[in-house]
């Protein structure tokens, strides 16, 4: 699916036409909202009508249609306004971007480990596990100095699409089944580049270059399982 916040992910808000409505929920012409997924959590945000405003809680796809869920059960008609919170917006566009420059650094410190989970949470951190059987998590917790020093040479990222048999010829472009986006109805899957780092497939929201975002600090490392290392990363809010 081609999202708009993919497009234009510094557009937070959108007049649009209603063109579905169920209890609950309504489908749009079209919005900013990033419904979730790769483990980033969906926007929040707000939907005006001519009636009043109702909180988006929530997204289903059904049918081909993006429904937004809404705090509401009245039923909508005309337009609307679509509002994304920005502050949310921007702590999960910091947060995805930071795990992509941890990614890029345990890949290529790792022998090539991959990725078996991802998730960000709205207090401004988020986990990531690796297969790493057999890892000195001193060597991982060391490489918060160089996650930091990339953030700060503002490195540009570029977003792209491409055919997905290629995507899964080109080894390290996707890097983990359960956090890559599925491929769009014409076949392809979209790559997001830190110019000169990483390229990878992702489906998430991410910012424009690395100097956006705060520093990051590793929290914590853990085992878990035979396998897997969980490192545990926060917005530096000092």
């Amino acid at each position: 699916m081609h999202l708009f916040c993919h497009e234009q992910p510094d557009i937070l808000t959108v007049e649009t036409e209603i063109v579905d409505v169920r209890p609950g929920k309504v489908a749009l012409a079209q919005t900013p909202f990033y419904p979730g997924g790769g483990g980033q959590l969906a926007d929040r945000g707000t939907l005006g009508w001519s009636g009043g405003e109702a909180k988006v809680v929530g997204f289903e796809i059904s049918a081909g249609k993006l429904w937004h869920l809404l705090d509401t059960e009245a039923e909508l008609a005309g337009r609307a306004e679509a509002k994304v919170d920005p502050d949310f917006r921007r702590r999960m566009r910091q947060l995805h971007t930071d795990t992509h420059i941890l990614n890029a650094l345990v890949f290529q410190s790792f022998d090539g480990a991959l990725v078996t989970g991802v998730q960000m949470a709205d207090d401004g951190t988020a986990r990531m596990d690796f297969d790493l059987p057999g890892a000195d998590n001193d060597r991982l917790r060391a490489l918060e100095g160089p996650v930091n020093d990339l953030i700060r040479q503002d490195i540009p990222l570029n977003f792209a699409y491409v055919p997905m048999d290629e995507a899964q010829a080109e080894h390290g472009l996707i890097r983990s089944r359960s956090v890559a986006p599925p491929p769009t109805p014409d076949g392809t899957i979209r790559i997001v580049e830190i110019v000169g780092l990483d390229r990878q497939a992702c489906g998430g929201t991410h910012l424009s270059s690395t100097g956006a975002s705060v520093p990051v600090r590793i929290l914590k490392i853990e085992n878990k399982g035979r396998h897997n290392r969980r490192v545990r990363i926060g917005l530096a809010t000092d």
